[in-house]
């Protein structure tokens, strides 16, 4: 039997969280995620994201505790914006909402590349990425020999 596949991508992300209301807030304000549906059962609360009306993120409010980076699962969640100035201003946002950043600045994403970005985390501890492919060429690469995005 012969059958056509096509190339896969990302559809959503499903992320659980603590709060659904802090997170809400958090994706909304700093990122300017828009809801498109949710659910408020007790015990049954989640929340769709996204823009323009397509879906980009789920939160489930199931988790008992914050991320736990050696834990199997999600590593890191990566957003791609534009242009480094759209970076710049995301990182500006942030700041100004005392979000909790993994690097200080734009940084690329290995020594001498041209990519890179702001890491930072979530209300529940969740390492997030916002990166463009090039216009980060003379930020620092905080780790040598390995990707940014990589250990931490």
């Amino acid at each position: 039997m012969t059958t056509a596949i096509s190339k896969l991508r990302t559809g959503h992300v499903g992320l659980n969280v603590t709060d659904l209301e802090r997170s809400l807030a958090f994706y909304r304000d700093a990122l300017d995620f828009q809801v498109l549906g949710e659910g408020k059962e007790e015990d049954r609360r989640y929340a769709f994201l996204g823009r323009d009306g397509e879906l980009v993120l789920t939160l489930w409010q199931q988790a008992d505790s914050a991320f736990a980076p050696a834990a199997a699962g999600l590593h890191h969640l990566a957003f791609s914006a534009g242009a480094i100035e759209e970076v710049r201003a995301y990182e500006e946002r942030l700041r100004v909402l005392g979000v909790d950043f993994a690097h200080e600045g734009v940084v690329a994403h290995g020594e001498g590349a041209a990519s890179g970005g702001i890491f930072f985390h979530d209300p529940d501890g969740t390492r997030l990425e916002i990166s463009v492919p090039t216009g980060a060429e003379d930020a620092p690469a905080p780790t040598a020999g390995a990707p940014t995005c990589g250990f931490f």
